[in-house]
C-alpha cells in the first residue's frame, strides 16, 4: 500500500522556478547585487495608493461582479481606445489576478490536446503551462546576435493542421525585445485565416524604450475572433502586489473564459480594482517618468556590455531586461550560481527560458544606475577570469 498522495501526473509539467533558486541562495549570503529583479523598483503613484486606501475606507470589500468591476472594464477599454484608436467595448475585457492569471487560464483553455502550440524562445515560463494543459511546444530559436528578433516566415512556416495556438511576448521577457509591425501583422492574419489561436503576453506594452509607435496585436490582427491580449497595472504603474490583470479578446470568447474564471477566483480583489481605475484613468506621469529612468539605465548598460568581448548584447526596445549571449558560458544554471557566490551578482541563468539559451544570462536593469555600475565592476573582471 503507497503512502502519500496521488498526485495529478501533470503537475511534473511545472518545476520549482530556478528564478527563485537564485533568489533563495541570494538571500542567504551578504552584500549580494541584484540585476535579477522582475519587478519595477518604484513605489506605486501616490494617487493610486490613495484611491486604495480610500476604497478601503468606504467600504469597498464585498465581492464584485464576476467579469470585474464594471467600472474598471470601463477603464481598460477607455485607455486602449484613446492609446491605439480602436474601439474596445467592457465587454471585450475580463478582469483576473494580475497578467499570470490571465495567461493560465487562456493557455489552458485554448490548448488541445497533443496539438502543438507555437513559441518563441527565450520563452518566459508559461511554456510549462502548455505543457501541463496536453500541447505540445514548438519552439522557435531566436537569439541574442540579432536582439532575439524573429522572421515572422519561420513562424508561418510552421503552422499546420496541427497548430491549436501561437504565444507571442512583446516587449518580451526575458529580452525586451520589441517586435516590429512587420513581424506582427502576417504572423496574426495567417493565424486567423487557419483558425489559429493567438496570446499575445502585453504587459510591458507601456515600457517601449525607442521612440517608435508601439504595435499591438489589437491593431495588427484582423479582428478579435482569435486573439487574446493580456496585461497589467504590475509593470506599467509599479503595483505588481495588487494582482490585477486582464484579458482583452472578442465578446464571445471572454464569455467563454469567464466559466473557468468563476472557479479560479471568482471575482477580484475589490478595493485594488478601484485602485486600478485611478491608474488607468489618473495622471499617467508616472509612466513617463519610469520609462524615462529605464531607458537611462538601458543606455548605460548597453555602452557598458558594448565596451568589453566578454558579453555579447544588444540594445532591448522595451521592458527592463537584456539577455546577452557570454561566449565563456556553456552551463547558464552552474554559471549564474558561481557567479552569484563568487562576485556576488544576482542574474537570471538564460537557460530558464530555453535549452537555446543556456549560454546566455537575464539582466534585470529594474534597479539605479549605482547598482548596475557596481555590479558590472564586479561581474566583468569576474568573466575575465573565467576566459583566462
Amino acid at each position: 500500500m503507497t503512502s502519500g498522495i496521488r498526485w495529478n501526473s501533470t503537475l511534473e509539467k511545472l518545476p520549482f522556478s530556478p528564478i527563485r533558486k537564485m533568489f533563495n541562495a541570494a538571500a542567504e549570503m551578504e552584500d549580494v547585487l541584484h540585476l535579477s529583479i522582475g519587478q519595477p523598483d518604484f513605489n506605486g503613484p501616490p494617487h493610486v495608493i490613495e484611491a486604495h486606501i480610500r476604497a478601503l475606507h468606504d467600504g469597498q470589500t464585498r465581492y464584485e461582479m464576476d467579469a470585474g468591476l464594471p467600472a474598471l472594464r470601463q477603464a481598460v477599454a477607455d485607455r486602449y481606445n484613446q492609446l491605439y484608436e480602436i474601439d474596445l467595448q467592457p465587454t471585450n475585457v475580463l478582469i483576473t489576478t494580475g497578467c499570470c492569471q490571465a495567461m493560465f487560464m487562456t493557455i489552458h483553455a485554448i490548448t488541445r490536446a497533443d496539438m502543438e502550440f507555437i513559441v518563441t524562445e527565450p520563452v518566459f515560463v508559461f511554456s510549462h503551462v502548455i505543457e501541463q494543459a496536453g500541447g505540445v511546444l514548438r519552439r522557435i530559436v531566436t537569439t541574442a546576435a540579432n536582439g532575439y528578433q524573429v522572421d515572422p516566415q519561420q513562424l508561418v512556416d510552421v503552422m499546420n493542421d496541427n497548430t491549436c495556438a501561437i504565444m507571442l511576448n512583446s516587449p518580451g521577457n526575458p529580452t525586451g525585445a520589441v517586435y516590429p509591425a512587420e513581424t506582427l501583422k502576417p504572423v496574426l492574419q495567417q493565424a486567423q485565416q487557419r483558425g489559429i489561436a493567438v496570446i499575445s503576453d502585453e504587459v510591458y506594452d507601456r515600457l517601449v524604450l525607442d521612440d517608435v509607435e508601439y504595435p499591438t496585436a489589437l491593431t495588427m490582427a484582423p479582428s478579435l475572433d482569435n486573439v487574446f491580449v493580456t496585461s497589467s497595472i504590475s509593470k506599467s504603474y509599479a503595483l505588481p502586489g495588487l494582482r490585477i490583470g486582464w484579458v482583452i479578446s472578442s465578446e464571445s470568447n471572454i464569455l467563454a473564459l469567464q466559466r473557468m474564471h468563476m472557479f479560479i477566483s471568482t471575482t477580484e480583489n475589490t478595493a485594488a480594482q478601484h485602485a486600478a481605475v485611478e491608474a488607468l484613468q489618473g495622471d499617467q506621469s508616472c509612466v513617463d517618468q519610469m520609462v524615462a529612468a529605464y531607458r537611462t539605465r538601458r543606455n548605460r548598460l548597453v555602452e557598458i556590455m558594448d565596451s568589453t568581448p566578454l558579453i555579447h548584447g544588444y540594445s532591448p526596445g522595451g521592458a527592463f531586461f537584456v539577455m546577452p549571449s557570454l561566449p565563456g558560458c556553456r552551463d547558464s544554471f552552474e554559471f549564474a550560481m558561481k557567479m552569484l557566490r563568487e562576485a556576488k551578482v544576482c542574474t537570471i541563468p538564460g537557460g530558464a527560458f530555453g535549452q537555446s539559451c543556456n549560454n546566455a544570462l537575464r539582466i534585470s536593469f529594474a534597479t539605479d544606475l549605482d547598482t548596475i555600475e557596481r555590479s558590472m565592476e564586479r561581474m566583468i573582471p569576474w568573466l575575465e577570469k573565467q576566459s583566462s
